[in-house]
């Protein structure tokens, strides 16, 4: 059985209502502590909606359906500004108030760091990941990447105070994206990142876009959006996707973890008592790789159940806009219509299939909290840290992302 790696695919959280007639606007102004700003530039988050404010910092953004929606905003000068707006019934209006960004204002001086290529190559595949349509994508300005790697935990993190540049040459898209955080634990092998995309077309000859119209349609059928947008509307089975279980029991050959985490606690306190040149002569290092094995086990044995899940006893309604899904162990989710690429069968993104499964694409969603999970029309995950994916959907990650509020062509 080839190795599975676990994988969260964290993006953002904006919805749309695909079923209410009624449009509304978002408006407001963007501002400092001095007064509007003119020419700010107002995005929504994961669409190719924008705007830019006015002379006196105004600005309008109209024909919006209900939904959750996340304003982005960008000035030269500013740190990257998000709110959440919600529209229910009527129109919203809202104050954009920006701090100064004083890294760019300021001259700084920044310590150089010999790893840090090394780690801006971890993050760009982690974050953008390695897919054929990954491979031609490009940070453009890398030098506003914060990267920090804290060896005692083995974590890698990395910030931005300004928007990150990524041209897809694959999509055709050039995104701006406000990253909130990211996160890399080598140990656990788990990816943890969240921000706010905003898409722009990239020119192109009409030959071009028709390639681009192409490599749309291919990302956006079996993705974890068209899977939510398909169960949203109750056509997961037309759409092509089977639900099953994977049900976890626990790792019988794994200790507790408060027991794990006792015994490397007992031993990192001795290793700092003694120091770090003493630790051989002090510690004992095979009891050290004992217990730091045990912690790297998975605390779960998977094992797929044949029964299938019936979307309607699995999907409720939250409102009018929103809808929850509420399990227990997890979702193993296969789309029917494609077959596992050769490309990503040489990766190490594998997850558990009983021999006699088809090698369909296969993803397997985890609950990490224990509230539902809400999501809307458009596919968009009200709370997207709510899930872990591993398989398919932690495989295709920015680089074969496209916008929200896209429409394939079956259905223009």
């Amino acid at each position: 059985m080839i190795k599975s790696i676990l994988l969260s695919l964290l993006f953002f959280c904006c919805g749309l209502s695909a079923f209410s007639q009624n449009t509304f606007s978002i408006s407001g102004k963007v501002r400092d502590k001095q007064g509007g700003l003119p020419g700010a530039g107002i995005y929504l988050s994961g669409y190719k909606i924008a705007t830019v404010a006015d002379n006196n910092g105004n600005f309008n953004i109209p024909n919006l359906k209900p939904g959750s929606y996340d304003l982005l905003v960008q000035m030269v000068g500013y740190l990257p500004f998000s709110k959440g707006v919600i529209i229910a019934d009527k129109s919203v209006q809202v104050d954009l108030l920006l701090k100064e960004n004083t890294v760019q204002l300021n001259e700084v001086t920044i310590r150089a760091d010999p790893n840090r290529a090394k780690y801006i190559k971890q993050f760009t595949e982690y974050f953008i990941g390695i897919t054929p349509n990954s491979k031609q994508c490009k940070i453009l300005n890398p030098q506003v990447l914060n990267v920090d790697f804290d060896v005692t935990k083995s974590l890698l993190t990395v910030k931005t105070t300004e928007f990150l540049i990524v041209e897809n040459k694959a999509l055709g898209y050039r995104l701006k994206y406000m990253l909130d955080y990211f996160e890399y634990n080598s140990r656990t092998r788990i990816i943890y990142f969240s921000g706010h995309p905003f898409f722009e077309e990239l020119k192109a000859s009409a030959a071009k876009k028709k390639k681009y119209i192409e490599a749309r349609e291919i990302a956006y059928y079996g993705s974890s959006q068209h899977f939510f947008r398909s169960l949203y509307e109750g056509r997961t089975k037309e759409e092509g996707f089977l639900i099953n279980k994977i049900i976890k029991t626990p790792n019988p050959n794994r200790s507790p973890e408060n027991v794990i985490n006792e015994n490397l606690s007992k031993i990192r306190t001795l290793a700092e008592k003694t120091g770090i040149r003493k630790v051989a002569g002090k510690v004992d290092v095979g009891l050290l790789e004992f217990w730091t094995k045990q912690k790297e086990m998975p605390r779960f044995i998977d094992k797929f159940s044949r029964a299938d899940v019936i979307p309607d006893t699995l999907v409720h309604d939250y409102n009018d806009n929103l809808k929850w899904i509420n399990y227990t162990d997890a979702l193993c989710v296969q789309y029917t219509k494609e077959k596992e690429s050769l490309a990503y069968s040489n990766t190490g993104f594998w997850v558990f299939r009983p021999l006699d499964v088809p090698e369909y694409e296969i993803s397997v969603v985890n609950h990490t909290t224990q509230n539902p999970v809400r999501f809307y029309a458009n596919g968009g995950i009200y709370d997207s840290r709510s899930m872990l994916y591993e398989g398919y959907w932690a495989y295709e990650k920015i680089g074969d992302m496209v916008p929200m509020d896209y429409i394939p062509l079956a259905r223009q």
